[in-house]
């Protein structure tokens, strides 16, 4: 884990020596907001916009090793772009351009993982949409996790639901919204 937060704190000083915008989600977002659990990769988005992507691409290989032959024509294509350190931490690396993903790293903030070393993370409401909308089993379980670490009574629902709802409109999948309103009803106070 000491590997993932170390790489992680090299690439948020590529990100800041760029001045670009991101913030990282997934697994260690989870660290601090949930059950802490183990990862093996680090997540982050960045805020490419529409367009220039291929900028943030070349810049970002031209420092980390692609995970495969067409890395760069598989994040054009899928919108994220999969990396690898020189000590071998893998990356997920999001090239974010929705409204949302805007706001999920404008609300992002600075939390200390190892002592002197803070990382940009998400809020634990953007990691619940995250993770709500990726509707995976680890996913679910990341989102009861956070929901009872945090205590339902004390995350934004209304941010939480009108931020997933379109989403889950756009994958035309109506039932991820009542599996997270189960998950809130049932979890303890």
């Amino acid at each position: 884990m000491i590997d993932l937060i170390t790489e992680a704190h090299r690439f948020q000083a590529l990100c800041l020596s760029l001045k670009w915008e991101f913030c990282f989600i997934g697994g260690l977002a989870v660290q601090h907001w949930g059950e802490p659990r183990l990862t093996r990769d680090v997540d982050v988005s960045v805020l490419t916009g529409f367009g220039p992507e291929e900028q943030f691409i070349s810049t970002i290989l031209d420092t980390y090793q692609p995970r495969l032959p067409d890395a760069k024509e598989f994040a054009e294509n899928h919108r994220v772009l999969l990396v690898q350190t020189p000590t071998g931490v893998d990356f997920d690396i999001s090239l974010a351009a929705l409204p949302f993903e805007a706001e999920m790293i404008r609300r992002s903030r600075l939390v200390e993982y190892l002592p002197g070393i803070e990382l940009r993370i998400c809020s634990g409401e953007d990691l619940i949409v995250l993770k709500s909308f990726a509707n995976r089993p680890q996913d679910w379980q990341d989102v009861n996790s956070i929901i009872e670490r945090q205590g339902k009574d004390n995350l934004h629902w209304e941010y939480i639901v009108t931020s997933l709802s379109p989403l889950v409109e756009v994958k035309e999948d109506p039932q991820i919204l009542q599996k997270l309103n189960n998950l809130r009803d049932t979890a303890r106070e």
